[in-house]
């Protein structure tokens, strides 16, 4: 059960990347499945002060990127 009330808070200066090929963490990270279509890993859900991936959902407790690749998610309109 989550807590009550929840915020929303704007300004957040993630930097999430799933594209790390290094031996030498100790956690197990999924790879971006944008990348693995692709062949690359050019492509980031997060970098701050730049871009978020247009298939970043959101991140959710524990750190879980929620991802909708391949299909993009509608722009948002105020």
């Amino acid at each position: 059960m989550l807590p009550e009330p929840l915020s929303e808070l704007s300004g957040a200066n993630m930097d999430i990347d799933l594209t790390s090929d290094a031996d030498d963490i100790t956690w197990r990270q999924d790879k971006c499945p944008w990348n693995i279509a692709e062949k690359v890993t050019t492509h980031k859900c997060a970098v701050k002060h730049t871009a978020i991936c247009k298939y970043f959902n959101g991140v959710k407790k524990w750190d879980i990127v929620i991802c909708s690749y391949p299909r993009t998610v509608p722009e948002e309109t105020e």
